[in-house]
């Protein structure tokens, strides 16, 4: 299993402190019992958790220029014209993307591009399935103009338990389609600002794939 740097930390710090807790147990207790068998039973049951969270599988795709392709995994939530007034300020279609603690938290880029746009936002920790996370929660905004000048606007929503948004790109970067940009730690959302007049090729409550799913097509 391929993991994130983001879990390195994080996967160290679990580990010694479950070692330590079962460490004390048994030096403590003169015969193996119930409890002990249970301690570790628990401790690699939640290691376990902690490691698929932190995996960071290698995701490839055939999407074209104009292919719009998953930003992260977990459930399409919101398909919607909304007006986006941080950047665009007029319509936009916007698509969300729900992540629960078992889903991959790698964030990928969407398209290739140059990165016009950056902003860090501080803000509340709503459960990211409520519509107001996109206004009032914590997270970053990034926008990628396209070769052809077409631009998608990415944020990156920081929901209850996701307590630390983390993004690698900044304005003037060029990145590539499918490339990490960002981590988000333990249950989020994300949502992609496309041009009105995007073809989307999911449905609402449907899963897909970081780096994989292509979710809509732009027109030039």
């Amino acid at each position: 299993m391929r993991l994130h740097k983001e879990g390195r930390s994080t996967l160290i710090i679990v580990g010694m402190v479950l070692i330590v807790s079962n460490a004390l147990l048994y030096y403590n207790v003169t015969c193996v019992n119930v409890t002990q068998i249970v301690s570790i039973v628990f401790s690699a049951f939640l290691f376990s958790l902690f490691l698929n969270f932190f995996r960071n599988p290698k995701r490839t795709s055939n999407a074209s220029a104009n292919d719009v392709i998953a930003p992260a995994d977990g459930e399409i939530v919101v398909i919607e014209k909304v007006v986006e007034d941080e950047y665009f300020n007029d319509e936009r279609l916007q698509l969300s993307i729900f992540m629960s603690p078992f889903d991959v938290h790698v964030n990928r880029n969407p398209i290739s591009g140059i990165i016009s746009y950056f902003k860090y936002h501080p803000g509340k920790y709503l459960m990211a399935f409520n519509p107001k996370s996109s206004t009032e929660n914590e997270k970053t905004s990034i926008v990628i103009k396209s070769e052809n000048g077409l631009e998608v606007l990415m944020r990156q929503i920081a929901g209850f338990l996701a307590r630390r948004i983390v993004c690698y790109v900044k304005e003037s970067d060029t990145v590539q389609q499918g490339e990490d940009y960002g981590f988000i730690k333990f249950g989020s959302r994300i949502d992609l600002l496309l041009p009105v007049n995007t073809k989307i090729n999911v449905e609402l409550k449907e899963k897909v794939r970081g780096g994989e799913t292509v979710i809509a097509e732009l027109s030039n």
